[in-house]
């Protein structure tokens, strides 16, 4: 885990700052760790001088998020839009995981940064570029787009409860009547069984489903 900056370097205040060391506090310590106060103890300052960087809390977990999605890597234009769009999906999934809080301020904060909108465009661009109509550029789009953000909230939840996620499973098992739910019980025993309730290789095999029904579709167009 990267360790926060040093109060005792001394190093110039700026707003960039101030985000990075929040983005490392709440990977550190979880995002509802992150407190002004907090932040500011972190940073060697008083809780006041923050607010000459940041408008508020709200402005810090707008700016977080938006530095996640500045790590997202962005094919360049030209590239087949398939291998684009699923380049695009595996580097935005592995930003999310790194920072396992950031999926759930995707879907809460609607402020949107640079780093945010050149990811969104960047994935438009490629559809259009491709020769997608617009109502198909929109449903590609937010196919892939869901995908990404609702499979990792599901498997940064299962991540951070896999004990209680495990007991519960166990507990439903038994509770369960699996001669009149033979199929669902040994669904169930197979996640107790496995590594977890997601396996290495689901997300891009999830994608691979996506990305082959859509390009059916403009194959048949």
């Amino acid at each position: 885990m990267a360790s926060l900056p040093s109060t005792s370097a001394r190093l110039p205040m700026s707003r960039e700052r101030v985000l990075r060391a929040a983005m490392l506090l709440a990977d550190r310590d979880g995002i509802e760790s992150l407190t002004m106060r907090k932040l500011a103890r972190e940073l060697g300052v008083e809780a006041m001088t923050l607010y000459y960087y940041v408008a508020r809390k709200d402005d810090i977990l707008d700016g977080i998020a938006d530095l996640v999605a500045s790590q997202i890597e962005v094919p360049s234009g030209g590239a087949d839009w398939k291998a684009a769009a699923r380049q695009r999906a595996i580097s935005a999934h592995d930003a999310l995981v790194r920072h396992p809080w950031a999926s759930m301020l995707w879907v809460s904060r609607r402020a949107l940064g640079p780093g945010r909108l050149r990811y969104m465009d960047a994935g438009l661009r490629g559809l259009q570029d491709a020769g997608f109509t617009r109502e198909l550029t929109e449903r590609a789009f937010h196919a892939v787009e869901n995908h990404i953000v609702g499979f990792t909230l599901q498997e940064m939840s299962f991540a951070i409860e896999t004990e209680e996620v495990t007991e519960g499973g166990a507990a439903f098992l038994r509770d369960l009547p699996a001669d009149e739910y033979p199929y669902l019980a040994e669904h169930v025993a197979q996640h107790l069984e496995g590594p977890g309730h997601l396996n290495e290789g689901d997300f891009e095999f999830a994608l691979d489903l996506i990305l082959d029904g859509i390009e059916r579709i403009v194959d048949g167009a």
